[in-house]
Order: C-alpha cells, then sequence, then structure tokens
C-alpha cells in the first residue's frame, strides 16, 4: 500500500510540469549521439570509494533490518497468544539494538570530513561536507517498451539502443566524479528527465517504475513511483557534490578560496532550488527543515572562506585592516550561530549528526575568539597618532553599543587605556578558545580530527602569548568586560541558483517526433496506412507544416479522400520512410517523386483530451521554420533554467506561470509572425 504523499507527490508533478517547459536543446533528425560522460569506475579502491561502498552495504543492512521490524510489528499486532507475543517482543528488541547501531555506524561514517578534505600542507579549519544518496538500480526498459507499443503504436524492439543508453546513463550518474565531469554527468541525467517525464509519464497514470533512494544521513530508505522523487534525489546529490568539491579545494591561495566560494554557492542554490520546487519529500534529508538547515550551513562556509580570503589579502597592519579583519571573523560565527539554532530545532535535533553540531558550535566560538584577538592586535600594536583620527570613525560603528565609562575618543588617545581594553579583549578570546576546546574534546569523531586540533591549539596559545605580553604584574584592577562587536563583511554570499541549460542535451528517445506533438499527454488514434495515386488533379490534399507534416486539407471526391486520407491527419512515414521530423519541402518532394503504383502514406490522427497539446499542434502546424523560431526563444531563456525546466509545486506554477511563457512559449507569438507554407498538391 502507498502512501498518501506518494499519492500527493505524483499530483504535484502532473500539475508542476507543463507543455510551456523548454527542453535544453532541441533536436534536429539523425543529431543524436549517446552521452561522453561516465560515473567512477565503482570498483576503484580509493578512499571515498571505500566510504561510499561501506555506506552502500550499511544502507541495505538497515532496509533489511527495517523490514524485518515491520514484519515483526504486524505478527505483534495481529496475535493473540501471549507467547508469541513475549518471542515477538524479544525479537523487536533485537531488531531496535542492531538498527541503532547500524545507525551510529553510519553516522560516523556520514561525518567522517577528514576523506573529503584538500592534500594540502596548509593548516585550514575543516568544512563540513555531505556525502551522495544513494540508490538502487533502476529497470525502465519493460514499462517503457510497453508504453512505447501501447501509445505509440511502434515496435519498442527498434528503440533498444535508446534503452540501454538511458540505463547506462542512470548507471553512471549512481558514481559521479568529485569534479565539474561528475556535475555534468548528474546535470546531464537531470535533464534529460525533463525528456523522460513528457515522453512516458502522463499526468494521469503512473508508469508502474519504482525509484529506491536511501536517506543521506540515517541510510532510511524510501521508495516511490513518482519521477519527481528521482528529480529530487538527483538535485540533492547535485548539491551534495559541490559541498565535496568546495571541501577538498587548497584554501591557502585566493584561487583555492574563490574555487571553494563558488562551489559552496552553488551547493546553497541547489538545496534552495530544491526546497522552493519540491514539497512532502519522503526522506527527511530533502524535507524543508532540513533543507532550512543546509542553506545557511553552506552560507555560513562560504562566509568563512571570505573571511580566509580578507586574512590572505590583508597584508597591511593598519589599525583599519586589524578592525576589519576582527568584524568579518565576528560575522562568521554569527552566521554559525544561526545554523546552530536550526540544527536545535525539533525535526533536526535527532536527525542531524552529533559531529556536524560540534563542529559548527566549535566554529562560532573559534571566530568569536579570532574576532577579539584582531581587535586587541588593533589597539595595542598598529596604533599610531597619525591613525587616531581616522581610528575613532572606524570605531564608531565597531561595537554593537557604546561601553561604558571613558569615551573611544580617550580610550584610542591613552596608551594604558587602549592596553586595558585589547586586555580585556584578549581575556573575551580565551574564554572562547577555551569553550571550543571543550566542545571538541566532547565529540568522539572531531578528536580524531588533526588538523582541527591544531588549528585550535594554535589560535589559543596566540590570544595566551599576547595576553601574557600585555599583562602587568601591578595589574590589580579587575579587567573590564569586552564590549560586543558588531559583525560586518564586505562580501555577503550569494546563493547561486543552479543553470541547467550549461549542459547541453539531446533527447534520447529523439526518434519518437517532436516533443511538441509526440509526447505523453497526447492521445493518438492507431496508424493508417494509405495508398494513394495520382489522378488528373494531383493528389487531392493540401499540407501545412513541417516536422511533422499536417493534412490541412482534402478534397472532396478526390484521389486522397476516396483513399482515406482525412483533414487533420499528420504523415509520419511515406513509403516506410521516417517523416515525423521531414521538413515540408523533403514531404513534397517525395510525394511528387511518386512511381505509377502510387505512394504510401502512414499518418496519424491526434485525439487528444489536453488542451494545451491541441492547442499547441494547431498552432506549430502553421510554422514552417518551427524549431529554428524555438531555438530563437530559447536564446532569451539559458540562464533561467530554473522557471523553464522543472516546477513541481502548484503554487510556484502559479507564480511563475507568465515567466515561463515569456521565456518560450510558442504560444506568445501572434498569427502575423507565422509564415504560412500551406500548399495543394
Amino acid at each position: 500500500m502507498e502512501e498518501p504523499a506518494t499519492r500527493e507527490f505524483e499530483t504535484l508533478l502532473s500539475d508542476g510540469a507543463s507543455d510551456d517547459d523548454i527542453p535544453l536543446t532541441l533536436p534536429t533528425e539523425g543529431s543524436h549521439c549517446g552521452s561522453i560522460r561516465k560515473g567512477c569506475d565503482p570498483f576503484a579502491q580509493t578512499q571515498r570509494s571505500k566510504l561510499q561502498h561501506r555506506r552502500a552495504r550499511i544502507n541495505q543492512q538497515i532496509n533489511k533490518e527495517m523490514r524485518m521490524r515491520a514484519g515483526a510489528e504486524n505478527l505483534f499486532r495481529a496475535t493473540t497468544n501471549n507467547k508469541v507475543k513475549e518471542t515477538v517482543a524479544l525479537e523487536l528488541s533485537f531488531v531496535n539494538s542492531n538498527l541503532q547501531l547500524l545507525k551510529e555506524e553510519l553516522e560516523e561514517l556520514n561525518s567522517n570530513m577528514e576523506v573529503y578534505q584538500t592534500d594540502s600542507e596548509a593548516v585550514n579549519v575543516p568544512m563540513i561536507p555531505l556525502g551522495l544518496k544513494e540508490t538502487k538500480e533502476v529497470d525502465f526498459t519493460v514499462s517503457i517498451q510497453d508504453f512505447i507499443c501501447e501509445h505509440y503504436g511502434e515496435d519498442s524492439s527498434l528503440y533498444d539502443k535508446e534503452l540501454k543508453e538511458l540505463m547506462e546513463l542512470r548507471q553512471a550518474m549512481r558514481t559521479p566524479s568529485r569534479n565539474q565531469a561528475g556535475l555534468e554527468l548528474l546535470m546531464e541525467y537531470y535533464n534529460q528527465l525533463y525528456y523522460l517525464d513528457q515522453r512516458f509519464f502522463p499526468p494521469h497514470r503512473n508508469l508502474g517504475v519504482h525509484f529506491h533512494w536511501y536517506d543521506s544521513l540515517t541510510g532510511v530508505p524510501s521508495c516511490q513511483r513518482a519521477l519527481a522523487f528521482e528529480k529530487g534525489s538527483v538535485l540533492f546529490n547535485i548539491g551534495a557534490l559541490y559541498t565535496q568539491i568546495g571541501a577538498r579545494q587548497d584554501r591557502s591561495a585566493t584561487a583555492g578560496i574563490d574555487r571553494a566560494i563558488d562551489a559552496f554557492q552553488r551547493a546553497a542554490g541547489a538545496f534552495n532550488y530544491l526546497k522552493d520546487n519540491f514539497s512532502n519529500a519522503p526522506s527527511l534529508d530533502m524535507s524543508g527543515p532540513s533543507l532550512c538547515m543546509l542553506v545557511p550551513l553552506m552560507v555560513a562556509q562560504v562566509q568563512e572562506c571570505v573571511f580566509e580570503r580578507v586574512t590572505l589579502t590583508t597584508q597591511d597592519a593598519h589599525f583599519t585592516c586589524q578592525l576589519r579583519l576582527a568584524q568579518e571573523a565576528a560575522r562568521v560565527s554569527d552566521v554559525y550561530l544561526l545554523v546552530q539554532q536550526t540544527m536545535t530545532q525539533p525535526l533536526m535535533k535527532d536527525y542531524v549528526p552529533f559531529s556536524w553540531a560540534s563542529m559548527v558550535q566549535v566554529k562560532s566560538e573559534h571566530f568569536r575568539a579570532l574576532s577579539h584577538y584582531y581587535t586587541a592586535v588593533a589597539l595595542c600594536d598598529h596604533m599610531s597618532s597619525a591613525e587616531e583620527e581616522e581610528a575613532e570613525k572606524a570605531f564608531l560603528q565597531f561595537y554593537v553599543s557604546t561601553p561604558a565609562g571613558p569615551s573611544l575618543s580617550q580610550v584610542l588617545q591613552d596608551a594604558e587605556k587602549r592596553r586595558k581594553l585589547g586586555k580585556a579583549h584578549l581575556r573575551r578570546a580565551v574564554i572562547r578558545h577555551e569553550e571550543a576546546m571543550r566542545v571538541h574534546g566532547l565529540c568522539k569523531i572531531l578528536r580524531k580530527m588533526d588538523i582541527l586540533q591544531d588549528v585550535l591549539s594554535l589560535t589559543h596559545k596566540r590570544s595566551l602569548d599576547k595576553y601574557s605580553e600585555l599583562d602587568r604584574e601591578d595589574d590589580f584592577d579587575e579587567t573590564a568586560e569586552a564590549p560586543e562587536i558588531q559583525s560586518q563583511t564586505h562580501q555577503k554570499p550569494d546563493i547561486t541558483a543552479p543553470n541547467f541549460a550549461t549542459v547541453q542535451v539531446t533527447d534520447i528517445f529523439q526518434r519518437l517526433g517532436p516533443l511538441s506533438l509526440f509526447c505523453a499527454r497526447a492521445r493518438w488514434g492507431p496508424v493508417r496506412v494509405i495508398c494513394l495515386q495520382r489522378g488528373e488533379g494531383g493528389l487531392g490534399l493540401t499540407l501545412r507544416g513541417d516536422s511533422p507534416v499536417l493534412v490541412a486539407g482534402v478534397v472532396p471526391g478526390g484521389c486522397a479522400a476516396e483513399a482515406g486520407l482525412r483533414e487533420g491527419d499528420y504523415i509520419v512515414a511515406v513509403d516506410g520512410q521516417d517523416c515525423k521530423w521531414a521538413k515540408h519541402g523533403d514531404v513534397v518532394h517525395m510525394l511528387k517523386s511518386c512511381s505509377d503504383r502510387g505512394v504510401e502514406l502512414s499518418v496519424v490522427t491526434l485525439h487528444s483530451h489536453d488542451t494545451q497539446v491541441e492547442r499547441r499542434a494547431i498552432m506549430l502546424s502553421h510554422c514552417s521554420d518551427k524549431e529554428n523560431t524555438r531555438q530563437r526563444l530559447l536564446g532569451g531563456a539559458k540562464g533561467q533554467s530554473s522557471a523553464s525546466l522543472l516546477n513541481w509545486n502548484r503554487k510556484k506554477k502559479r507564480e511563475g506561470g507568465g515567466a515561463a511563457k515569456r521565456l518560450g512559449s510558442t504560444f506568445s507569438l501572434s498569427f502575423g509572425s507565422i509564415r504560412d507554407t500551406e500548399a495543394m498538391y
């Protein structure tokens, strides 16, 4: 029995994927070639592949234990025998214990951040990457073959090559490489799902293909028949792969930092797009609360990279430069504090790995300590008389509120007061460093990360040394409390939405015909074979448009009418030669070249109940240069794929309907702009 969320999910999919969606590249006859992108070798024994294999094995074990638990629970509810109930209850306790152990083992694997970090010798705080969602193999073959035979009326064996290519593409997508090629592979499959949806997934019928995906963090399996689940899972993996690419960058140079910033911004964009366009997710990792946690987590990591770049590029030791570093560090601390708050929400508290929550808290404390350290350095080491006026201006917006006691101008003019204020900031820095080290020590997984231990120890020692340098034996006054620093950044992170048009794809099943007519929403009559012989008055028919050519009229009593040809028929083959993609002139040439024995036409009639398909069919039949017209329209939509590709949510469809039509709907063309090619033969 399928869960209610699945049924609603399928409804959202059918409502959201409108006929106004624009393919990423329009196919031309004979232009199709297989994908050149391949996945990683699943048997390659790299650290990352070993980790993925272990995750897959644990996912399968969790799946098995959950099936056993479901069966035991059903038996416990059904039986009235007390002895049987006791036995089942004992068995359930063992199963639950095994599940808990497996989930803890999986959490440790998911928390393994070191595998994804850079091999550079530079000492940087590690980033938090996501592991990819695992999926079972899916066999589209039988379902698509049946649909081709039943819906399109064609011999499905003619499409074995296309089916094989689709299966190979999905298999490769399961093991993408951790670079641009891997991202393009996932994007290619994601874009190909657009065509698959339009070709084989009608709005009010289920194809019967089950998509199995495992939760990225818990390993809990989910299975749905909605193609939207497949799309959402692939999009999640695109975001997860961006996090791995960002974490592996060498951030000891500005070029590596810029690449990391770009990767984390794109990861945030992928998760944000998923949150806005995907509802009723069956797995918790793609739920609203989870995505609302992942987006700010990626933004926080971008902000951390911005701070690292400012640190690298700030060679000037002036007072204002040190204040800028302090405010940038305070900004990083603030955004990690926001992430920490989202991780403590009711649904997320028991879901997020403990190592993630610990890492976020460590970073919040660590960067707050750095902000106080750089403030102390600015006050005590980089203050000259020439800078006093500039320093006073900078200090006006430096603190959250004006500190009690002497005015800031008096503090800046007095070296002793500056020393005491700097010492107060260092005291706050040391306290924050010690709190970061305490939280770090509570997490077993973080304790294993040597590089994190090195960073925390070095910065703590640096603050202690500076405090000792400023401390004096005659300091009997109690150290004042340092005021809170106002966070500020000179580069706000951008959430970069995914641009699906960057990876050009061609419909694998383009031989079925132009997608505008030969789609799952259309309803066709059976293929009819018409034998025509030219009479004295010609063939007696009027043709219009191309790809495919429409029979716009039949002369009463003429050869075509007597042979059974009807107005509204589409010519799909002439003498056995496929003509779905043929141009008007090519079909006319084939008809005029017929011998005395006549010509054999294969025609179909559109009997669609989908008014959008009918409307599109009528309008496209007037356009001799239809595909070129849509290509021109696509030119304006290259960078706006989020509005033009896949919207699953009813709300989004209503809000974005106008944008979708502006981007590429042929219906936006006036009749006066369409060149008519109707002619009688």
